[in-house]
């Protein structure tokens, strides 16, 4: 079998970013704290746990004092920052610089005009969307599709951005839908505010789905950007399986192909792939 390990997979600069700032204060022995999962990807959790890297949710946070917390790629609302002031916490502070300059762009689009719609295209609940919506004092409307333009008063203004890991082709649909609805005087405008590092991966590993007979796809079940790029493996390979690492593997459907394309989301790591890989070769050779 010829194996192939996408090599545009694997963590996006953001979480790389994340991941090597949670290593560095690991290294140096002191207690860490990391407000949700670092990333994504069960895996990676678990070996950033080993190091002792350890994961707090909100509730969590309000009990914590005087203690050192990291903030990961995905960002978080104004609130977060005033709670560890108030409790004497040290902010390690990991947000992506994208995300970051996309919050700094919708608040101050929202002080500028409070009566604006600020329309966000984006997961609800998702820990970016929470950051994003956080920068409007929660009165953001938030879109998971075309099918929720309804949530818009078309007779008022509207401004539309994106979380940014969604996808080019629907957020230019829900653009072309409220540019179409829009009454006027009432006002649209909208912000194309999707990582190109994130949605250029699309059309890649599209073209590396199809270079091989059969796909696995390596990622956490909670990932937002797995689950797209998944769907778009399997649209162009019907041949297309999910692992989230080697114990979750398909041996003996997957050894059935003498072509497999190994490939992850941006929450992904380079070495559970490799890992992935090695199982694979060890279950042909019988091991």
């Amino acid at each position: 079998m010829y194996i192939e390990i996408d090599e545009n997979s694997g963590f996006c600069f953001g979480v790389t970013t994340a991941i090597r700032k949670a290593e560095e204060e690991l290294a140096n022995g002191e207690t860490l704290y990391c407000l949700g999962d670092i990333v994504h990807n069960g895996k990676e959790c678990e070996r950033l746990g080993a190091m002792g890297l350890k994961s707090v949710d909100k509730s969590q946070l309000e009990n914590l004092e005087e203690a050192k917390v990291m903030f990961r790629a995905h960002g978080e609302p104004p609130s977060t920052y005033l709670l560890c002031r108030q409790n004497n916490i040290e902010i390690i502070d990991a947000t992506c610089p994208v995300v970051l300059q996309l919050q700094q762009r919708i608040r101050a689009r929202y002080c500028s005009n409070p009566n604006e719609q600020i329309v966000i295209f984006g997961k609800p609940g998702h820990a970016e969307v929470l950051g994003l919506v956080g920068q409007t004092e929660g009165h953001a409307i938030v879109l998971s599709g075309p099918h929720d333009i309804s949530k818009i008063d078309f007779e008022r203004d509207v401004c539309l951005f994106s979380q940014t890991t969604k996808p080019l082709s629907e957020f230019q649909k829900i653009e072309r839908l409220i540019r179409e609805r829009i009454v006027a005087p009432a006002t649209f405008s909208s912000y194309d505010t999707i990582c190109r590092r994130v949605s250029n991966r699309i059309p890649r590993m599209i073209e590396f789905a199809s270079r091989h007979e059969a796909v696995l796809f390596v990622c956490g079940r909670k990932s937002s950007n797995g689950k797209v790029l998944f769907e778009a493996c399997k649209r162009v390979n019907p041949h297309t399986f999910f692992a989230e690492g080697p114990d979750d593997m398909d041996f003996e459907t997957l050894g059935r192909f003498s072509s497999l394309g190994i490939c992850g989301a941006t929450s992904t790591p380079k070495w559970l792939m490799e890992q992935c890989r090695e199982a694979m070769l060890d279950n042909l050779r019988g091991k």
